[in-house]
């Protein structure tokens, strides 16, 4: 169980393996300065790629993951609808599609709090406003695979609401059955998936006693899939601002990870995201 983004650099430094990060318009002190503690901690070359024209640099940057000849895509200063432009292009794009949802594309945080004993995922703050039933699936299934490649052999995922039932204002939630059913019988590898659940039974024990409850997940939840963007947003900026949570996040969906941080995120979370991405690979 990795606790804290010390051991996840950690881990990367045993398992001996260098990532090429293609930085797309690195103009900016806190991205080279992330970038500059990567390749001193030994887990990442970085590769700049600059252009006159932020578009171009960043066409190119796609090209690169394309070919193999990088292993994680990170924006620097560039508008983010410049970067998803190119990421998203139906030719020379790097989305990955599924023949049951096409092609979803969806953010992912890692957290350090703490008040929990362990990191904790969640999704989606970032990209997807309200996601749709086949979207939601595509959100457990990339959670999965994220936390296996994290190491987490078993990871139990929360579906979240903000109570333990659904009804009529909640539509969304009569789906969580379904998605509960499809890893019961191995559509997300091993894991365990339960729902609907509020942020205090998914990760408390003691709280699903008191309301009488009980969910395979025994409040060792490890990823969170939020209901709408709303609620992930408001809980990132909640753990971050309130209780000095550490913090990572990257896209999922790509072919390859891809970290989207703000402009105004400092060095620690963008080094932080670059030892995510490294490691979901």
């Amino acid at each position: 169980m990795i606790k804290n983004f010390i051991e996840l650099k950690e881990r990367l430094q045993q398992q001996g393996q260098t990532g090429r990060i293609a930085a797309v318009c690195v103009k900016d002190e806190a991205t080279r300065e992330a970038l500059r503690l990567a390749e001193e901690a030994g887990i990442a070359k970085a590769i700049y790629v600059d252009d006159d024209e932020p578009t171009e640099a960043a066409a190119r940057a796609v090209a690169m993951i394309r070919r193999g000849e990088a292993d994680v895509l990170m924006k620097g200063l560039i508008g983010t609808d410049q970067l998803l432009r190119a990421i998203l292009n139906k030719e020379t794009g790097i989305l990955r599609r599924t023949e049951q949802a096409g092609a979803v594309l969806t953010h992912l945080t890692l957290t350090e709090i703490p008040a929990y004993h362990k990191m904790l995922l969640f999704t989606d703050a970032a990209v997807i406003p309200y996601p749709t039933q086949e979207q939601r699936i595509e959100q457990v299934r990339y959670m999965a695979e994220t936390c296996h490649a994290l190491g987490i052999e078993e990871p139990r995922i929360a579906l979240l609401h903000c109570a333990e039932h659904g009804g009529k204002a909640f539509p969304f939630v009569d789906g969580y059955a379904d998605i509960i059913q499809m890893a019961a019988d191995g559509a997300f590898g091993r894991c365990i998936v339960d729902g609907p659940l509020d942020l205090k039974t998914a990760c408390s024990l003691e709280a699903l006693r008191t309301k009488g409850l009980s969910s395979p997940l025994e409040g060792e939840t490890d990823g969170l899939i939020m209901p709408d963007i709303e609620a992930g947003n408001v809980l990132y900026k909640a753990l971050t601002f309130f209780a000095n949570a550490k913090t990572a996040g990257m896209l999922c969906g790509t072919t390859a990870p891809v970290i989207l941080p703000s402009r105004g995120d400092s060095t620690e979370v963008k080094f932080n995201s670059i030892l995510f991405a490294l490691s979901a690979r």
